[in-house]
């Protein structure tokens, strides 16, 4: 019973993060001023219209994914509606690959350097590369393969969840924010895919 209530507690503070991190991007809509990321960029940069594109098509094909993909995981969705589940499914691979491939890109003028900017690349390709082997491995009818990827995708994608959790900590516990962010840039997403690494072993998915 305990453990009941504890899976229904954690799976309500799931979708509750996944959907209020996923709606933030109509935040950058909303008002003129520059929030957000965009306080921390040089003029040279904000006024590339390309860096701005795939800004813009980072945080919205990235909060459409954040917003459809967390119900993938209802079991209930599933077995109710099988089709509902597929048209989500099909959503959520076009907007991470479209958030994923911009994301990558933007990884490159990551603010801080390398380490950030590396961190960064490196989490838009294991969105990208998860992404594309869940979608292959359903087409090809290898259930146990799709779910393997899909836990890493999304864990992958929740990262923008982790981030916005871990980011404030590092600043009170650094008292710098470049210091911050050169940490959060990889703490965002490798606990994320060492939990997704324990949740596919527990559920004994094929992922070779």
């Amino acid at each position: 019973m305990a453990a009941r209530v504890r899976n229904k507690v954690a799976w309500v503070v799931f979708a509750f993060l996944a959907i209020g991190i996923g709606l933030y991007p109509l935040l950058y809509f909303l008002t003129s001023e520059e929030i957000g990321l965009l306080a921390s960029k040089s003029e040279e940069i904000l006024s590339s219209k390309v860096w701005k594109g795939a800004f813009y098509g980072h945080i919205t094909f990235g909060g459409l994914a954040l917003l459809t993909g967390w119900s993938q995981f209802s079991q209930k969705l599933r077995s109710r509606n099988l089709n509902l589940h597929r048209n989500m499914g099909k959503i959520y691979v076009i907007a991470a690959l479209i958030g994923g491939t911009c994301g990558v890109y933007l990884g490159f003028f990551a603010t801080g350097g390398i380490i950030p900017a590396v961190g960064f690349i490196c989490l838009g390709v294991i969105w990208l590369y998860t992404t594309i082997r869940a979608y292959i491995a359903i087409r090809k009818k290898d259930l146990s393969l799709h779910q393997g990827m899909m836990i890493y995708s999304y864990a992958a994608c929740f990262a923008a969840v982790t981030l916005r959790i871990w980011m404030p900590l590092l600043i009170m516990a650094t008292g710098q924010f470049l210091v911050a962010y050169k940490i959060v840039a990889w703490l965002c997403w490798v606990p994320n895919m060492i939990f997704a690494f324990f949740w596919v072993r527990r559920k004994g998915l094929t992922i070779d």
